[in-house]
């Protein structure tokens, strides 16, 4: 982790204050243009490479879901955090390895890319000593392209056919399969993506019909992921600026 500082600048507050408002305003204008309730879209502040005392600023103003990416800076980012009093929600939204299964299920409310049957089983085995169910989304591949990482709709593969990736997540009793993940692969308009995407997701609720959750859009696409029905947003620059500006 690049500062386990705790402390926070009074400047740094404001500044993640005001970032914190103008998210604020553009979700709940996304909810307004596509008739959604805005209670049924949670903004995920992605605070991977930002310090400790970022997240207790953020927690201070209320925001209670943080997304992380790498194992070893959300470990320790975590445990600085849960020191100093705050409880967040997190989130681990990174490509997982299964080797990293167990150090991940002490930390993590919810994983967001689950894409392999191998993967679900070893985070099962991982969570079997948690009180309750790790929540796990499954990571869809939008484009079908394997070597970007996502569970692949329409497949029938054994090991990462989004179909077998669900029955695993399902049938896991340390696991809650609790919806689906997916970044707008590189190349395509969001619109494009996010549209595939809701068509997925349509498909896979009528199989799993509790399985509701949607975590799509980022800082520069959020309105078009909200439209197509995103219950998830992960928002990091828009809200906590470019990392260089913290030096």
């Amino acid at each position: 982790m690049t500062d386990s500082s705790t402390t926070v600048r009074p400047d740094r507050r404001a500044e993640l204050a005001a970032g914190l408002v103008r998210v604020q305003a553009r979700i709940a204008d996304a909810c307004d243009a596509a008739g959604r309730d805005r209670a049924n879209v949670t903004m995920i502040a992605v605070t991977k490479t930002y310090p400790a005392g970022d997240v207790l600023a953020l927690a201070g103003l209320g925001v209670t879901d943080m997304g992380e990416n790498r194992d070893q800076e959300a470990g320790e980012k975590a445990a600085a955090v849960a020191a100093a009093g705050a409880t967040p929600r997190w989130h681990f939204i990174g490509r997982l390895q299964r080797n990293k299964a167990r150090s991940v299920v002490r930390y993590a409310d919810v994983v967001h890319s689950v894409d392999s049957v191998r993967l679900a089983r070893a985070l099962d085995t991982a969570a079997s000593t948690r009180d309750s169910p790790l929540a796990a989304l499954v990571q869809v591949s939008v484009d079908g392209d394997p070597a970007r990482g996502g569970a692949l709709p329409g497949s029938a593969d054994p090991d990462v056919g989004l179909d077998a990736v669900a029955e695993a997540l399902a049938a896991a009793p340390a696991l809650r399969l609790a919806g689906l993940m997916a970044v707008a692969p590189l190349g395509w308009e969001p619109e494009r993506a996010f549209a595939r995407l809701a068509e997925v997701a349509a498909a896979f609720r009528a199989v799993h019909p509790g399985a509701t959750e949607l975590s799509a859009g980022m800082s520069g696409d959020l309105e078009i992921a909200i439209r197509y029905g995103a219950t998830h947003v992960r928002v990091g620059s828009a809200l906590l600026g470019m990392r260089p500006t913290l030096r």
